[in-house]
């Protein structure tokens, strides 16, 4: 029945009999007749305005969006775990006490993003003194290149020459002493004493001139070279300082989403395994959720239907309603001789926010190979359910009683039908009637095929 015809069904039967209006006045007088029947009168409008004018559920047509691929063209079904392809547990590289911790289990961090600090006061310190280091042994490095001063080699050539002068002064004193001692004068022991200090002057001049030899030629080259190699051990010692310095901040090594954090405030973390009960050796877990996989355990029997590259759809237990890609990317080398299976992983091509690792999945393997020109499965879609906006073309999903609008690519394949290459994974339900009233996640009413 349509609204109008309800109002005015509504207002006949407020309508005042003649007859009635005849009777007698009781408690019931005609006065507070007229009231009650004005108020009932004002309610039938207002809950037929509501009617009219309060914003209705839009309800659509829909069609399942089929995969070519169906149960109908399954070679195996299997059940299996949905796995991260890489699970990677976050360690350190030096040891030291947590000091901040950035991360929560669910979050999404990218590749180099720090996930946890430890304390760094004495990391800190062991920079500090290996730079120090390295400017002492620059310091002497530079020194030897830069040779002897010109002040060093005047002082050098003054010290020869004064052991120049006491050379000559001794020799004087000891043809002196040899012409007294001739003649009786002077005693032998003087003679002596005087050829003695010959000697030593004459020593003195040789060490004197040798010095002076050095300082003019500058460092050997040996010593140049020695002060080189510590110079470099220097620098050496000071990049493995900064880089254990660097290793306090643990950084994500992919990007990814933490799966778990191992460690809270003013935990001990260390470099290797040291039991359940000292300090830890992970600080978070984390994996590349865009890069999931599917384990199964295939029974031996039908292991023979199964081959790499092998074509396949996913269904996670928990979204029967959603399918996903598949294409066996693992097959083990050797079997499970206690459970007679071969552990197969199928790669999950389209992967989604809606799965998790450790969810239950449901693999259909299927029969023949798809086109070549589709990465899985076809997807097959009614005419209908394509909308074009300009160069682009768009498809309404039903999920959970909302409407969302996907992007697709489409190609022609018969009068009834268009081919979905990307942009919808097959089992999706589409809605084909009503698209121009739904708005990005509008509830809608599926009406009944």
């Amino acid at each position: 029945m349509e609204p109008d015809q309800d109002l005015r069904s509504d207002l006949r039967a407020l309508r005042i009999d003649e007859h009635r209006r005849a009777r007698p006045a009781g408690p019931w007088g005609p006065g507070r007749r007229v009231l009650a029947v004005a108020a009932l009168a004002v309610v039938a409008l207002g809950a037929a305005a509501s009617y009219l004018l309060w914003p209705q559920v839009p309800q659509v047509a829909v069609a399942r969006a089929e995969s070519s691929g169906g149960a109908q063209g399954a070679s195996l079904i299997a059940t299996g775990y949905i796995v991260a392809h890489h699970k990677i547990e976050v360690g350190s590289k030096v040891f030291g006490k947590v000091a901040w911790i950035g991360v929560e289990k669910g979050d999404h961090v990218r590749r180099g993003q720090v996930v946890v600090r430890l304390d760094d006061q004495e990391y800190r310190a062991q920079v500090s003194q290996a730079r120090a280091n390295l400017l002492a042994a620059q310091a002497r490095l530079d020194e030897l290149q830069a040779g002897s001063r010109a002040e060093e080699i005047q002082q050098a050539r003054a010290q020869m020459e004064a052991a120049q002068a006491r050379l000559e002064q001794a020799r004087l004193d000891l043809q002196r002493m040899e012409a007294l001692a001739e003649r009786g004068v002077e005693a032998r022991h003087s003679l002596d004493r005087a050829r003695t200090d010959y000697r030593v002057a004459e020593a003195e001049l040789e060490a004197a001139r040798k010095n002076f030899e050095l300082i003019s030629k500058g460092p050997r080259i040996e010593q140049i070279d020695r002060a080189r190699a510590e110079l470099e051990q220097a620098k050496a010692a000071l990049l493995y300082t900064e880089t254990q310095l660097d290793a306090t901040r643990i950084r994500a090594p992919v990007e990814g989403t933490i799966l778990e954090r191992l460690v809270e405030d003013g935990e001990m973390v260390t470099t290797g395994f040291v039991g359940e009960r000292g300090a830890k050796s992970f600080v978070v877990s984390m994996a590349d959720l865009s890069d999931l996989q599917v384990e199964l355990d295939i029974n031996q029997n039908d292991f023979r239907r199964i081959r790499p590259a092998h074509p396949a759809t996913v269904v996670p237990e928990a979204y029967p309603d959603r399918s996903y890609r598949g294409v066996v990317a693992e097959i083990a080398p050797e079997a499970d001789r206690q459970k007679a299976t071969v552990q197969v992983k199928v790669k999950v091509l389209n992967p989604d926010e809606k799965l998790r690792p450790e969810m239950n999945a449901k693999v259909t393997f299927l029969e023949s190979e798809a086109p070549s020109d589709f990465p899985g499965p076809e997807v097959l879609v009614p005419r209908a359910a394509v909308v074009k906006e300009g160069s682009d073309n768009f498809v309404w999903v039903v999920r959970d009683s909302r409407v969302q609008k996907l992007k697709v690519e489409i190609q022609e394949r018969d009068s009834q039908r268009f081919a979905v290459p990307q942009g919808l994974a097959g089992g999706e339900t589409v809605v084909v009637s009503g698209q121009e009233r739904l708005k990005e996640g509008t509830e809608v009413r599926v009406l009944s095929p």
